[in-house]
């Protein structure tokens, strides 16, 4: 049962990294069009997302009760260590959230559109920003368990540079996961079509250029990212085909070809991901001064063994159901 519970929570992240960042990145894109364009971009976001922005959450609170119920002891590191950007990260949840349900569903149509928009584009922002930050600050080593220091603790546990530029390039791709999304969603319309490959450029640029910066940030601070992503021969394999779809990526984009773009960047995304869960298995978070807290050692045996029962049990009304509910949402236009 250990693998299948560890199996759903690998899953789980991915599908929130890949359909949650399509959900926060919707605000990231409309944030960063331009002022003529932030209505029409808004509207296709709605189209797109509206029916299940809600259910993309569904993967964060499976991962959360995974580690809760299987992984108490790496649970409460994280959230004790961790909790303000853990707090900030929830309130923008919730503040995107409940902006976008009063933007979109409000009886009265007024002036108070413009704030939900404008706290909706923000949290969009603010909450992928702590949810790198806290990716970041996980596998930097910068938790201190043996601190009593307050700063030392709880605020430079993650406010540094490795930790924030994580954070930001968290924001650029789900920003272009978003962008890439959209473009099916223009139809026909060839001048919404032409802005929406553009977007998907220039945060596909972004992101390649916030990847580096991230690097050399990683370096900086001495995390060993680079022996991460191509120390072992299938990370450096998941490398090398994330960097060749790029180029293909590139080439339909420049020839307007849409059909496959969406698979290309979930793909990418999905190796990006194995590169770096692979390399730092079993460890789920990296303390200083230790070899850190491993999936194999901080888990509850007979917890994980009647968790893996539930979610086998659960996954077999819940998946159908929410596959159902994507497919019938995307009118068979999925990819």
């Amino acid at each position: 049962m250990f693998y299948i519970v560890l199996a759903f929570l690998w899953i789980s992240t991915l599908l929130y990294v890949i359909m949650g960042g399509a959900d926060f990145g919707a605000g990231i894109v409309e944030f960063f069009s331009r002022k003529r364009a932030k209505g029409r971009v808004g509207k296709i976001m709605y189209h797109a997302m509206g029916p299940i922005w809600e259910a993309n959450h569904m993967w964060l609170i499976l991962i959360i009760v995974i580690l809760f119920v299987g992984f108490p002891d790496i649970y409460t590191t994280a959230a004790t260590y961790l909790y303000i950007p853990l707090i900030i990260l929830l309130l923008g949840i919730v503040a995107r959230g409940t902006a976008f349900g009063f933007r979109h569903y409000d009886a009265i149509q007024d002036n108070m559109q413009k704030l939900y928009t404008k706290v909706y584009v923000y949290s969009c922002l603010i909450a992928p920003l702590f949810l790198g930050i806290i990716a970041g600050s996980i596998v930097s080593g910068k938790i201190d368990t043996q601190t009593n220091n307050f700063m030392d603790a709880y605020v430079y546990s993650w406010l540094g540079l490795f930790p924030i530029l994580t954070g930001v390039y968290t924001i650029a791709i789900f920003g272009f996961i978003a962008s890439i999304f959209i473009i099916k969603e223009t139809g026909n319309n060839k001048e919404e079509k032409n802005y929406a490959i553009f977007k998907a450029k220039q945060m596909s640029i972004v992101c390649v250029v916030l990847a580096v910066c991230t690097y050399i940030a990683a370096y900086r601070n001495n995390i060993p990212l680079a022996e991460w992503l191509l120390g072992n021969p299938v990370s450096l394999t998941c490398i090398m085909l994330c960097s060749l779809s790029f180029i293909w990526m590139w080439y339909l984009l420049l020839k307007k070809d849409t059909y496959f773009l969406r698979i290309i960047a979930g793909s990418q995304i999905t190796l990006l991901f194995t590169a770096i869960t692979y390399s730092l298995y079993p460890t789920l978070v990296r303390i200083k001064g230790s070899k850190g807290l491993s999936l194999l050692t901080n888990n509850n045996d007979q917890s994980v063994n009647y968790l893996g029962a539930a979610l086998l049990l659960g996954s077999i009304f819940i998946m159908p159901s929410f596959i159902y509910l994507v497919y019938g949402f995307s009118k068979k236009k999925f990819w």
